[in-house]
């Protein structure tokens, strides 16, 4: 899949074994199997041009990874512990990238509403961060809870 995410159109076996082949040996029908079966599997779909498939990703990379992400959290028994151990584990790049995120799918207006609205419930005038390093009640969302808190 990373080959054909990279290249972003339609592909061909020869196209991907040749890109493959700049890094070590490997035989067509390697490729070719393993095209048929992301095609089974639904991850690519293909188009035939004369003798030749041309296979292209159904989804971005980075919706798959969402995929994952959600199997992955929604397998949890725990999903705000998940959650939090998850965000636990994120570099402070990471971290900015999340915060980034939570700002688009929340929008302007409901960002800036939940910046007043933690500052008023929580008697604090800055950031919103109590300075304990708390953030807040188990029933909350740990997104928000870990943007408010910085980390």
């Amino acid at each position: 899949m990373t080959r054909v995410w990279k290249w972003n159109r339609p592909v061909t076996v020869r196209e991907v074994l040749e890109d493959l082949r700049q890094e070590r040996s490997i035989a067509y029908t390697t490729v070719m199997t393993v095209l048929d079966n992301l095609h089974q599997k639904g991850w690519v779909r293909r188009e035939a041009e004369g003798r030749a498939y041309r296979y292209e990703a159904v989804s971005t990379r980075a919706a798959y990874a969402a995929a994952l992400m959600n199997d992955a959290w929604a397998q949890s028994d725990n999903p705000a512990a998940a959650l939090v151990a998850f965000f636990g584990m994120m570099s402070d790049e990471q971290r900015h990238a999340l915060r980034d995120a939570v700002r688009m799918v929340q929008g302007p207006e409901t960002a800036e509403t939940a910046t007043t609205g933690s500052a008023e419930s929580t008697g604090s005038t800055g950031s919103g961060s109590t300075g304990s390093g708390s953030t807040g009640s188990a029933g909350e969302n740990p997104a928000s809870a870990t943007e408010a808190d910085g980390r």
